[in-house]
């Protein structure tokens, strides 16, 4: 899809292992992102201390900080992001509760947002994707309907898949078509 103007997307990684199949995912769309849109990896999240108010505020972590500028200054979110033990990765959970704060006006709130990935799972990160979208909601972010991708590794890397990586695409031109939408 091309747009306008540039769209930035500011993705959310849930795996910070080295060789991550969701790393990879992102750097797919990164690399491969249609005209008109910037697909930023955020890094750094997995430096993040765990959100605790009594560090929050003028002072907060650098690591923190630079985690809300990068979202505050894109047009929509979306979380990269494999399951773990049947929910999403403290990481993850962690960097949505950062960017929740301050409440009601944190850089994630107002943001269409969407988690997609893969795991080593018959369900392909599912509960990890459900559930990073109700805390993005709860947190402010705008979930668009609709996009799910779940892809199971099981029998493969799903980067080898076509079928699979024109789902992943086709998430990222629909969070994407959102936000014109919404701008529009």
């Amino acid at each position: 899809m091309t747009t306008d103007k540039q769209t930035r997307v500011a993705v959310l990684l849930g795996s910070y292992r080295a060789g991550s199949l969701n790393r990879r995912i992102a750097e797919h769309l990164r690399d491969n992102a249609p005209a008109g849109v910037t697909v930023d990896v955020v890094e750094g999240i997995d430096t993040i201390p765990f959100y605790n108010e009594e560090i929050d505020g003028e002072t907060a972590p650098a690591s923190a900080t630079a985690l809300r500028e990068s979202v505050a200054a894109a047009d929509s979110v979306l979380a990269v992001t494999p399951e773990y033990n049947g929910t999403m990765p403290a990481v993850l959970n962690n960097a949505i509760d950062w960017l929740s704060r301050p409440y009601g006006q944190g850089a994630i709130v107002g943001k269409p947002f969407a988690a997609i990935g893969a795991t080593p799972t018959p369900y392909g990160g599912k509960w990890s994707h459900e559930h990073a979208r109700h805390s993005a909601t709860i947190a402010g972010a705008v979930v668009v309907e609709g996009i799910v991708v779940d892809e199971s590794a099981v029998e493969g890397d799903p980067l080898e898949n076509e079928a699979a990586v024109q789902r992943f695409l086709g998430a990222l031109d629909a969070l994407v078509a959102h936000e014109v939408e919404a701008a529009a």
